[in-house]
């Protein structure tokens, strides 16, 4: 017995009316000499003013950190410290303190990563801060290397007791292990990467890339256990949020990316950094402008308009942020001790 054949489902799309039959019927209602108008490009519609008095509620808590949360506690038996990598651009907003609460009793690193985005003197001093807190704090930049060479000799001096009662139970050149955390995009994986001299951990400039926990060998008898960046559930002060968010910590898909280039025009005005107004060509009257307005000035001098010579807004608003994430508007720290 032969099979039935199957119905023609692209026929039946466009019989039921689908974009095809659309297609065709529009066309099949129209003499055939006559074409359809062509469609007129819309202008991007004006938006009302966005005042920099405004706040955006800045949260994001993926499922997967919930998760991560939970491994963290369950491996912190695993290993014998805990290197903590923090944003010295801002040293506080990146501390997650689920995490100080997590590894409490573990030996902890404090790494203030991409020190050389952030003001000299002022990363100094959060050293001296941290020290104060019986805190061992190393300023790295784990992208060009500088500071990670210190990283080992710091760790073991910390871990010498540890290592000497394994030592006192028999154990000649034990395995040291060290668990690596922090929020997301703040530099753990390249940071290993470093240490390691060589590629292992996948990193990018962008949150949420490692999911998992992995175990690297990065020397003999040392051994590190990336874990993915997270956050905590809920941020009490919103100023936390919108400098996660200022630095990259956060996802750009869920914010306000014009409101978050405003208020951090408004932070880069108060902070009266002078690479601001000379990469934008800004002079002292424009300054003046309401940020919502300085955000349209900016988009003009870099010739970013839509149709009608309005300024694109949306488009400034990404360049901006890219602009201050790649200290292109110099070493600037948000957050001073």
């Amino acid at each position: 017995m032969k099979p039935t054949k199957k119905p023609n489902q692209k026929n039946n799309r466009r019989q039921q009316g689908g974009r095809s039959g659309a297609r065709m019927n529009a066309k099949a209602a129209k003499p055939a000499a006559q074409k359809p108008a062509k469609p007129v490009k819309a202008k991007k519609p004006k938006s009302a003013p966005i005042s920099s008095e405004h706040t955006q509620i800045i949260q994001w808590y993926p499922g997967h950190m919930t998760k991560t949360k939970r491994r963290i506690e369950k491996d912190l038996k695993l290993v014998d410290a805990v290197a903590e990598i923090i944003d010295a651009r801002i040293p506080v907003s990146s501390r997650n303190p689920d995490i100080a609460r997590l590894t409490a009793g573990k030996p902890r690193v404090v790494l203030l990563n991409k020190c050389d985005m952030a003001d000299r003197r002022a990363t100094d001093r959060w050293v001296t801060v941290l020290s104060s807190e019986n805190v061992r704090a190393i300023p790295v930049d784990c992208k060009s290397g500088r500071g990670v060479d210190k990283f080992v000799p710091v760790l073991t001096e910390l871990l010498q007791p540890r290592i000497e009662a394994y030592k006192a139970k028999g154990m000649v050149n034990p395995s040291l292990r060290v668990m690596i955390v922090g929020i997301p995009n703040v530099g753990k994986s390249t940071f290993i990467n470093r240490v390691a001299k060589r590629t292992k951990a996948v990193s990018a400039d962008r949150p949420g890339v490692t999911r998992g926990n992995q175990w690297f060998t990065v020397g003999k008898g040392f051994e590190m256990l990336d874990t993915p960046g997270v956050l905590w559930p809920r941020f009490d002060d919103q100023t936390v949020g919108e400098h996660l968010a200022f630095t990259g910590a956060i996802k750009s898909d869920v914010m306000d990316t014009e409101l978050l280039a405003i208020r951090l025009i408004d932070l880069l005005k108060t902070l009266d950094v002078p690479e601001f107004s000379e990469r934008y060509q800004l002079s002292a009257e424009e300054l003046e402008m309401p940020s919502f307005e300085l955000l349209g000035v900016i988009a003009k001098h870099r010739g970013m308009l839509i149709a009608g010579g309005e300024p694109d807004t949306e488009r400034v608003a990404y360049t901006l942020l890219d602009e201050f994430r790649a200290a292109k508007l110099g070493r600037i720290t948000l957050e001073m001790p």
